[in-house]
């Protein structure tokens, strides 16, 4: 079940374009979710993704799906760090800075924290933008809403599109998960 997850909403991810993405996933009960998890961590870890569990409701979870190299980057962008530390994060370390988020979305009963935009590498700017204006006054939207540069958003869009429709394509003809992830 978790592929169909994993080809809607984190292609990009897969694909090395992106350093992380979000799914809500559904299941039917804990150790299937754990089973799911465990499986797929197991199967796409040598080839440089994670999967981390943010949060659990009843038979839903949010699952997290991540390329270290790519998101330490995100990470130590020194204003992306300096960012993070005004919402009390005391260091870059992956394994503590996903820890805090948890905490953080289990302290959110709507919505997200703003500081997740960093995690799933959105624009600073879009991110400090979306926090200024409480989400409205966007010059546009895509994957996320826009505040900054909205032609190189666009592109990017338009790129993570293109490599959705390309991966649901190829899963449909067969191509397994392990086939389309790049290894990194």
């Amino acid at each position: 079940m978790i592929e169909r997850f994993l080809i809607e909403h984190c292609s990009a991810t897969l694909a090395s374009i992106k350093a992380a993405n979000l799914c809500n996933m559904t299941f039917s009960s804990k150790e299937e979710l754990e089973d799911q998890i465990s499986y797929w961590s197991a199967c796409l870890e040598p080839k440089g993704i994670h999967i981390f569990v943010l949060r659990e409701h009843e038979t839903r979870a949010l699952v997290y799906v991540y390329r270290e190299g790519l998101l330490q980057k995100e990470l130590e962008n020194p204003e992306n760090a300096a960012f993070l530390k005004s919402y009390g994060y005391e260091n870059t370390d992956i394994a503590y800075a996903l820890n805090r988020l948890k905490t953080r979305v289990a302290e959110c009963k709507e919505g997200f924290p703003h500081e997740i935009g960093v995690f799933l590498g959105y624009p600073l700017n879009d991110v400090l933008g979306f926090i200024k204006n409480h989400g409205s006054n966007c010059k546009g939207m895509g994957d996320w809403k826009v505040y900054g540069d909205l032609g190189e958003a666009q592109k990017t869009f338009a790129k993570f599109k293109k490599c959705r429709e390309i991966y649901a394509n190829l899963w449909h003809q067969g191509r397994t998960i392990w086939q389309l992830t790049v290894a990194a």
